[in-house]
This record gives C-alpha cells, structure tokens and sequence, in this order.
C-alpha cells in the first residue's frame, strides 16, 4: 500500500525522524491557512506547495512549486489542486491531484552550505536481508544516478539477526563525507529511519532528497513510502490511510470480492487459477500474438460465484477482444468453474467477446459437457497449444 508523502513524514517524524513540517490541504482557502499556521510556528517566510499524488518526479510536472507570500500560496494551491500531474511515474493522462502539501521552507534563504543525499530502506530480495541504498548525489533521479555514476551509490546490509549496528550507521554517514555535528546527526537518522522501516512493517522507505543544512541538521525533505500488504491487520491505523482515489478502480474492486487482479494494457483477458500458471497463460498469449489485458488469480478456491465476479471484472475493460479461461482442478473442481462460465453468461446477458476455455484435472470431463449442453457460444479446449491457437483464431 503506497503512502502519499505527508503520511509518509507523520510515520518518520512519530519514529523521531526530523523532516520538513507540512500541512496537507484540499482547497486555496485552507491552504493559505496552514501557510499562516506554518509561520507562526516554524518562523517560515517562504512555503512549499507539493502535490499529493502516489508517483516520484512529481516537481518535473509542476507539481512542487516554491510561493514567497500568502498571494503566491493561494494561487499556487489554486493551480496544483484539481490538476492533472504528468511525471515520469504517471500514465500518459496523468494523475488528479485532490490536495497538496504546505511545506515549510528548509532551504535557510541565501544560504549555500547545505547539502542532498539520497537514502532509501527496502528488502534485497537476492539476500533476504535489508538493506540502505545511500548516495551523495540527493535531489536526482536514483536510476540516472545508476546509469551515470553507479560508483556514487553505497548500499549497507543488515543481518536480520542483529538489526543496524552502530557502526554501520557509522560507516553510513562517514560515506556521505560528514564530519562534525552533521556526522552525529546522520547516524542518529539513519538509526530512526531503519527502526521505523521495521517497525511499520514498510516494503520501502525512500527520500530524496535528505537535507543537510548550513547549521548541521539532518531533515527527511521527502518521504515515498510502502506499506507491506499483508501487515497491515497489525497496523490498523496506517491502513486507514488508504486513499482508494490513487489506485487502479477495477483493482480496488477485485480486492474487494477476494481476487488477485493486475490491470494491463492489452487485449485478451485471462482468469486462470494459480500465480504460476496465469504467468504461464500470458506468456501464452502473447506468444499467439496477443497482449494480456490482466492478470487475474481466482484462487484454489475458484467456485461459480468466483468465476462471475471474474468475468464481470474483466469486461469492465473496454480494450479485451477475448477471454481465456485455464482451469487446472486441483483442490478446485473444474465443473464448479464451468458452472461459473454458464451462470456468467446467463446473469450477464449478451457477452459480446469470444470466450476460451481450458479446464484440466478433477472433473474436467463433467465440465466439458456441462458447457457442452449449455449451448452457449463458448469455445472448449483441452491442451495448452490448442487455447493458444484458438486465441490466434478470435484475434485475427
């Protein structure tokens, strides 16, 4: 689950993170509000206005805006809020931007002593261990930074057995070529920034830039953070923060009924039970000449009502040309899936798209003939290479 960045700064700040403080608004009026209420309590003259979206880059699109007066935090606000930000992060048409960040401004005016780093915490999946990606190059893109100058990017592994050890925190900051206070600092955050990654269950801490300023302090400016999906029954109040508005709806809408849905951008829907296999049945058709339009997991437990609810998420893309159904019965009963197909078509009326259907395993006979005797327009196969010519068939 993503976070937008002002949630993202309350998690830090609650772990004892210093970071850029800011107030989220939804329209000018309230904006201008929290730029007053920012001043009163931070001194801030200056204010910077962030929109709220879940995608990185967002400064390249208009979307982080510096305003040097109460005037300027209004129109800003005003331009920002209801807009569609395009970054790199973003599809082509961008992302509606429903509220932004009033920022206090950091960055001590004419000063030139500060510096940026890069630091993020996630899980090196080819270890098993976590691990601090750091750089001195803050402020950029981290995959620009790989490609041009990867000997500018440290990484530090921790053993899961002992968590971060000082000295690692240590070695951290002497890498970022602090000295001094700053160096203290450093390795005080990044001991708050590991803790809070762990105890929040997060699959990624990530901010760019972290500041450190002409007086030594160390402020996470940004932060992009991801919550583990299957933590959050221990985190209720972090799943509260869930902005629905920022996702996929189709997605959100087969979360809810219980299945694992991918939204893609081709033309040939698949429901198919089992990761494995739905990697499989892709690769399928894009072998046919085809493009999968999703990626859908009923589950082991796929039934009739499954199998419906499957369909009617499916058509709800305009861009599927075709269905393909791969059923392997293993806990599941195939002739419980083709139950679903009949009562889909049935429930559904018309269903204007060619439907191709694999079932193998437990029952797979009674499920030929259940749709057999159905007289529904569906067409029945039975090997792998038989559905991939069938998909070439309808697609042509």
């Amino acid at each position: 689950m993503n976070l937008h960045e002002y949630q993202g700064k309350e998690i830090l700040n609650s772990f004892g993170v210093r970071i850029q403080r800011g107030i989220v608004a939804d329209n000018s009026k309230k904006a201008v509000e929290a730029a007053k209420q920012l001043t009163a309590e931070t001194g801030t003259g200056w204010h910077v206005i962030k929109a709220q979206v879940h995608a990185g880059g967002r400064g390249k699109g208009g979307g982080v805006k510096l305003a040097k007066s109460l005037e300027e935090v209004e129109s800003i606000s005003k331009e920002i809020i209801g807009m569609m930000l395009i970054t790199p992060q973003t599809s082509a048409e961008g992302k509606k931007v429903n509220q932004v960040l009033i920022c206090e401004d950091v960055y001590y005016p004419g000063e030139s002593e500060h510096e940026e780093f890069y630091m993020s915490v996630l899980l090196n999946r080819a270890t098993g261990r976590n691990m601090i990606m750091y750089s001195t190059e803050g402020g950029m893109d981290i995959e620009t930074v790989a490609e041009n100058t990867p000997h500018l990017i440290f990484t530090e592994e921790i053993d899961p057995a002992t968590g971060l050890l000082g000295f690692q925190a240590r070695k951290i900051a002497f890498n970022l070529g602090l000295s001094g206070n700053a160096f203290k600092e450093m390795t005080k955050f990044v001991a708050s920034l590991y803790t809070a990654y762990v105890e929040s269950d997060s699959s990624m801490f990530e901010i760019n830039p972290v500041l450190k300023t002409s007086d030594n302090k160390i402020i996470a400016v940004d932060a992009k953070v991801s919550i583990d999906d299957n933590a959050l029954y221990r985190h209720k109040d972090y799943a509260a923060m869930r902005d629905f508005r920022e996702e996929n709806a189709i997605e959100v809408e087969a979360n809810a009924v219980g299945l694992n849905y991918v939204d893609l951008d081709g033309n040939v829907g698949c429901m198919v039970n089992g990761a494995g296999l739905a990697m499989a049945t892709m690769d399928l058709i894009k072998q046919s000449g085809g493009e999968p339009a999703n990626f859908l997991d009923v589950g082991g437990t796929a039934d009739a009502e499954r199998v419906e609810a499957g369909f009617r998420i499916i058509l709800k893309d305009p861009n599927v040309k075709a269905i393909l159904v791969n059923i392997f019965g293993g806990i599941v009963r195939c002739d419980r899936v083709a139950q679903g197909v009949v009562d889909a078509y049935t429930n559904m009326g018309n269903i204007e798209v060619p439907i191709i259907v694999r079932l193998q395993g437990t029952n797979a006979k009674e499920a030929q003939e259940l749709i057999q005797k159905s007289g529904l327009d569906v067409i029945s196969v039975t090997e792998f290479q038989e559905a991939a010519d069938r998909v070439k068939e309808v697609l042509a």
